[in-house]
């Protein structure tokens, strides 16, 4: 038993170059032939077969070869220098026994034509599967036998058919024993996608079903089952490998359909530029996949056609002439082209895309101005005001820094009066005074200013003569304010100068040298009014007293604003601030302080500390001088005066006992100015008895201030009554409080007010129901009032006449426990009374006057229909007593 392999392929018509470039570009034959024959007509068979083969044993290879001479096939035969192959008569190429193929290739050469047969070990995924069971053979010998693998079938995509196309028969040498069932696994025959495969199962052909598609699926993986009728496995199942030939079916695709790229201008040739990329989906490793690329066309064709070139393998664009300048072209647009087949136009597949190249800026043009002088003119004691406006031109990209202007002064203003500053959006230079000019010291100015660029310049370029000028500034002269030269202006003085002192000359400065103009003076700030001023010379004089200790001064000076205003048009004024320094002089005599103390009746208990003020300063203040005048005699009889220090002394009783009262001590305080002032001042002293501790009594403390025992007496009595009158009035306010509490539960008579109206207050209608008469709604004492009224609508609410039922009579002091039967008595006999209201009879109301919203009532009808049983208001009592009467009966009247 052996296993019978026979391939069929689709016959080609084919010749050595075809062979060759399908060889080259598809991998399409693994049975490379080269044949050389002196004969014009030659039929080749082709087949895509690859012989994946590693033993040999009774395996027909259907190679078959025809080869048609001019005379026919007669005489033609097949022979091949190895003796491990053999060429049948029919051109079949067999293995002649078992044997292993090695590594390499083999090269078999038969007569009439050379063939090379390229035989290749398994692919590494391949496995070998294990021989099979010794077979008896017809000698008696035994041979092992080992499984077989069948090599891989390539198939091209895209094919047309007919469908279904066979690739392959399978056949077991057991089939001439039993029936086999042969079958097919895997993706693409069982497995989605399903049955692209299917496999005749009596006599084993396997066919492809519909065209291939290598960029859906490149490969597949099957395997070949053989069974008998029963289901039982008859050969082990063999792997089958299908590829799918790559056909050139799909053009290129560019990953972007425009590329944006740039370049700075004056770049040499070679500089890189970007890079395009195309992709291709049919197999990169052929000549199908594999993409060059080109540059079509380019816009514009300045200053050359040929800027760029492009790398054919990797799509790199670079510059190949030299000439960018983006003042003259700021973009090109080149259009690429990338073509399969490695670039062959005549059979490959092309597709194209634009690539904008934009050339950027390089700072190769200096700024210039636009003309070589300037002029301007400013009035003078201006600031930030713009005195011209300078003009550049700069061919670059603008407003970027190869563009923006940057302006110096590089001579003509020592000083720094003047800046330049640049416009953001037209670019000029703002030529700006920043420091006030002054027209008597500077009447021109002539300043050179030069213009460079944010961004250094492109290298190899130099700054242009034009990008210096000059400008020319005239300064205009305008009336100024005089000044005060000395301000704020100081002088010292005593205080007290007599009024019309000349203290000093307060004079201004006109600065405007060259005008003739009269300047005059006048008081702006004088607080204390004590100064005046010369309107001609500004001389300033007294017009009172300068005391320091006013409330004007502050640190012993006093300050006064002056004006000098001149004659100019428009006038013009300045001031000025003087401070007059006060020395002190001793004008002021000291006072004693404290005014008032208090002092035990014995001596030796406790003393008065006193002291003095002064109101002038050192050295006419302290040390002070304390002592008791002469007269009256009675001060130095009872009092004395201890020294502590210059500025403290102690006033203390110089006898036993004094009466207890508020005695006026004179003293007189001495400063030591020069010449010394004193003053005499008197301290009231309260003389009270004192505890042991020396702190004055209360009751000694009133008669100190001049009470008598009488008058405490009598207050203390007042304040008795006060506080008896005041408990009285509380407890009083208690005893009312209790009374309202425990009032009576029930009421009186004549304080009931059940079934009467009372009157609450009135919350008056809107302005049309002011007026009303609130007396119709009031329950009548008598009918009198009612009948005296004048004819018109009323309320007339009678009383009937007949016997009153007899109330319950409240007990004297009811028991809580009578209170609810007392409580429903009443209620029974109010309900049985007809003559307790509201009445039982025909009431009329007054009219509330017109002009309601609501709809009128009168066509709403009481239903006639059905019968209805008023006997409940039986049960309602005597009130419904009538109404019951009406409509109870209806039927007996």
């Amino acid at each position: 038993m052996f296993l019978r392999v026979q391939y069929v392929f689709l016959h080609h018509v084919c010749s050595a170059p075809w062979i060759t470039r399908m060889a080259e570009s598809v991998l399409f034959p693994v049975l490379l032939a080269a044949v050389k024959i002196k004969c014009l007509k030659l039929v080749f068979d082709c087949f895509p077969y690859q012989a994946n083969l590693t033993h040999f044993s009774h395996l027909f290879l259907s190679v078959l070869v025809k080869f048609n001479n001019c005379a026919g096939n007669k005489g033609v035969r097949y022979e091949t220098n190895s003796l491990d192959f053999k060429v049948r008569a029919d051109g079949t190429l067999y293995a002649a026994h078992h044997l292993q193929v090695p590594s390499k290739q083999l090269i078999l050469m038969v007569t009439k034509f050379v063939s090379f047969v390229l035989l290749t070990p398994p692919l590494p995924s391949v496995d070998t599967l294990l021989p099979w069971r010794q077979h008896q053979s017809a000698n008696g010998l035994r041979r092992q036998k080992r499984d077989w693998v069948i090599p891989p079938i390539n198939v091209p995509e895209n094919s047309r058919g007919p469908f279904p196309q066979q690739l392959v028969r399978i056949r077991s040498d057991k089939d001439k024993e039993i029936h086999i069932r042969y079958s097919i696994t895997g993706v693409g025959a069982d497995q989605p996608p399903m049955e692209v495969f299917n496999i005749d199962p009596v006599s084993g052909r396997m066919y492809v079903t519909r065209p291939m598609d290598r960029e859906e699926r490149a490969s597949y993986h099957l395997r070949a089952h053989a069974v008998d009728m029963n289901g039982n496995k008859v050969e082990n199942p063999i792997d089958l490998y299908i590829y799918v030939i790559d056909m050139n079916d799909n053009r290129p695709e560019f990953i972007n359909q425009v590329y944006n790229g740039s370049v700075d201008e004056g770049s040499k040739p070679g500089t890189y530029v970007m890079t395009v990329t195309a992709n291709d989906a049919d197999d990169g490793t052929t000549a199908n996949g594999m993409v060059r690329y080109r540059i079509v066309t380019q816009t514009p064709q300045s200053p050359s056609q040929n800027m760029f070139t492009i790398n054919s393998e990797t799509g790199d664009i670079v510059t190949v002439a030299a000439g960018l300048d983006r003042e003259k072209v700021q973009q090109y647009i080149v259009i690429v082209q990338a073509t399969d087949m490695e670039g062959n136009l005549n059979y490959g597949l092309s597709n194209t895309a634009t690539a904008i190249i934009t050339v950027t800026d390089v700072n190769d043009n200096p700024p210039e101005f636009t003309t070589s002088t300037y002029s301007g003119e400013v009035p003078e004691n201006r600031v930030e005001v713009v005195v011209a406006n300078l003009t550049v031109m700069d061919r670059d990209q603008p407003h970027s820094p190869n563009w923006n202007a940057i302006y110096r002064i590089i001579s003509g203003d020592p000083s720094g009066h003047f800046t330049i500053r640049t416009d953001p959006i037209t670019n000029e230079g703002m030529v700006t005074v920043v420091k006030a000019v002054d027209y008597e010291m500077n009447r021109a100015f002539m300043l050179t200013v030069m213009v460079s660029n944010q961004a250094p310049l492109a290298s190899g370029i130099q700054m242009s003569f034009q990008s210096t000028a000059g400008v020319t500034i005239s300064v205009t002269d305008v009336n100024e304010a005089p000044y005060f030269p000395t301000n704020h202006k100081l002088i010292r003085l005593e205080e007290g100068v007599p009024t019309g002192t000349i203290l000093t000359t307060f004079s201004a400065v006109d600065p405007d040298r060259f005008m003739q103009q009269a300047v005059r003076y006048s008081k702006l700030s004088d607080p204390a009014n004590w100064l005046n001023i010369n309107a001609t010379n500004g001389q300033i004089t007294t017009a009172a007293v300068l005391d320091r200790e006013s409330d004007y001064i502050k640190n012993n000076v006093y300050e006064a604003t002056f004006l000098a205003a001149d004659n100019g048009i428009p006038p013009a004024s300045g001031t000025g601030t003087l401070q007059i320094y006060l020395i002190d002089i001793n004008d002021n005599a000291p006072e004693l302080l404290p005014k008032e103390a208090q002092i035990c009746e014995k001596p030796n208990l406790n003393v008065i500390n006193i002291t003095a003020a002064d109101a002038d300063i050192d050295p006419n203040v302290g040390p002070f001088v304390f002592e008791l005048p002469s007269v009256p005699s009675a001060v130095r009889k009872n009092w004395t005066i201890t020294r502590l220090n210059g500025d403290y002394a102690q006033l203390s009783l110089r006898i036993m006992y004094l009466e207890a009262g508020v005695y006026d001590v004179p003293i007189i305080v001495t400063d030591s100015g020069n010449p010394p002032l004193y003053n005499t001042s008197v301290i009231k002293v309260k003389v009270c008895p004192c505890d042991e501790n020396g702190d004055c009594t209360t009751i000694g403390a009133v008669a100190a201030a001049g009470l008598g025992t009488g008058a405490i007496i009598a207050i203390l009595i007042c304040i008795i009554i006060l506080l008896t009158m005041v408990l009285l009035f509380v407890v009083w306010m208690k005893r009312r409080e209790k009374e309202r509490h425990t009032k009576q539960l029930l009421i009186d008579p004549e304080d009931d007010v059940r079934d009467n109206i009372l009157k609450y207050d009135e919350e008056g209608g809107g302005e049309e129901d002011q007026d009303y008469d609130l007396s119709q709604l009031q329950q009548p004492e008598t009918m009198d009032h009612v009948l005296n009224k004048t004819p018109g609508v009323r309320r007339v609410d009678e009383r009937p006449i007949g016997a009153e039922p007899q109330y319950p009579i409240r007990p004297v002091i009811p028991h809580p426990g009578d209170i609810g039967d007392f409580i429903n008595e009443g209620l029974r006999a109010a309900d049985n009374d007809p003559t307790a209201p509201p009445y039982d009879s025909l009431l009329v109301f007054d009219y509330e006057g017109s002009g309601s919203t609501a709809g009128s009532v009168s066509s709403l009808n009481s239903s006639s229909s059905g019968d209805q049983d008023y006997d409940y208001l039986n049960d309602w009592g005597p009130r419904f007593k009538k109404l019951a009467d009406m409509y109870g009966g209806g039927e007996e009247d």
